[in-house]
């Protein structure tokens, strides 16, 4: 786990999936296995976690998409793959829509996301970072994916989505955010300085001067936020510390 927090990638869903892992994991092994039975016990359980995590997309585009009605106007932002799984899901329902993705610097993994929708044959517009609010009042809802969701329900996500759900709530636009339960974190910030460097900083650029970093996550707090979409079903974000109470136990 301390290898992944040091490489060249966003390390917050990479975190929480491997603390799941690890405790899923060790909740079939007892003192008394042999090494080669410890050893058939993870590889099992670690087919089963795996298994589990492949098919969460399918519910959550499944719940998800039944919000997607004939001539709504979508607004997201990065590239989700389960967002992006959810929409293609509506296209296929024969449901008409029209997607609105920013580019969302620095990266701007939002054209990626475009170019998707575009191959699927999804109406969709590329806009820039900086016109969120400007379009905000034309859409019906938000829709995001998430790195990590956090015990108090909010989220971390890509750098800009803290300040689309600022927009979002000031036009009272529903903000939904789908996200795998694997991505649940034992984590409770109060704001952006609370994260973790390693969530918003590449491993390359923590050894210099922070300062003069741009993060590439933010933590959009619970009361921005409609509904969390997950494969354990749909949930408020007051409802998120109930269920990782569960997952951990």
């Amino acid at each position: 786990m301390e290898i992944t927090k040091n490489t060249n990638y966003p390390s917050a869903a990479i975190t929480s999936s491997c603390e799941l892992f690890r405790r899923f994991i060790t909740l079939s092994i007892n003192d008394s296995n042999t090494f080669a039975q410890c050893q058939n016990v993870m590889l099992d359980r670690g087919n089963l976690f795996l298994n589990k995590l492949n098919a969460s997309r399918d519910k959550i585009k499944k719940l998800a998409s039944q919000f997607i009605i004939d001539g709504c106007r979508i607004l997201t932002h990065s590239r989700s793959r389960v967002v992006l799984h959810t929409l293609i899901e509506a296209a296929q329902q024969n449901k008409y829509f029209e997607v609105f993705v920013t580019m969302s610097a620095p990266d701007d993994s939002g054209e990626r996301m475009y170019n998707d929708l575009r191959e699927h044959k999804i109406q969709c517009t590329l806009i820039t970072d900086a016109a969120i609010g400007y379009i905000m009042e034309s859409i019906d809802f938000v829709m995001v994916g998430a790195e990590a969701v956090v015990e108090s329900g909010g989220i971390v996500n890509k750098i800009g989505s803290y300040t689309m759900a600022l927009s979002a709530k000031a036009m009272n636009k529903p903000f939904y955010v789908l996200t795998e339960s694997v991505k649940f974190s034992r984590l409770f910030p109060l704001n952006q300085g609370d994260l973790p460097d390693e969530y918003k900083y590449l491993s390359v650029k923590r050894s210099g001067d922070l300062s003069k970093e741009h993060p590439l996550v933010d933590y959009t707090p619970p009361s921005y936020i409609t509904l969390l979409f997950t494969d354990l079903g749909i949930l408020t974000p007051s409802a998120v510390s109930d269920e990782l109470i569960r997952l951990y136990l």
